[in-house]
């Protein structure tokens, strides 16, 4: 994994950071809007656009998700290899 486990945790310590997971579980590749629509209305989630976007960047920063752009939209979706690494390294001991 190419940054620390100590980070990796900490991104996915955040609730809002593992609904955003679930939400790309659920229906990968969503744009910013899709994702604010779908937190807010299905999560009910209080949190603002802004707010969204910033722990998209943690996640991406991780690298949990992969940003792509179609148009002058980004498209969000998971990357799965650094989730299916934590099998592989501390939680294997468990």
């Amino acid at each position: 994994m190419g940054i620390s486990e100590d980070g990796f945790f900490k991104a996915l310590s955040d609730r809002r950071r593992r609904l955003i997971i679930d939400e790309l579980l659920a229906r990968d590749q969503q744009s910013l809007f899709e994702l604010c629509t779908r937190l807010i209305s299905l999560q009910d989630v209080g949190i603002s656009r802004h707010g969204i976007s910033r722990h998209l960047q943690i996640l991406e920063n991780v690298g949990v998700i992969e940003v792509k752009w179609n148009g002058n939209t980004k498209i969000h979706s998971l990357h799965p290899t650094p989730l299916s690494g934590l099998s592989q390294g501390w939680l294997s001991n468990f």
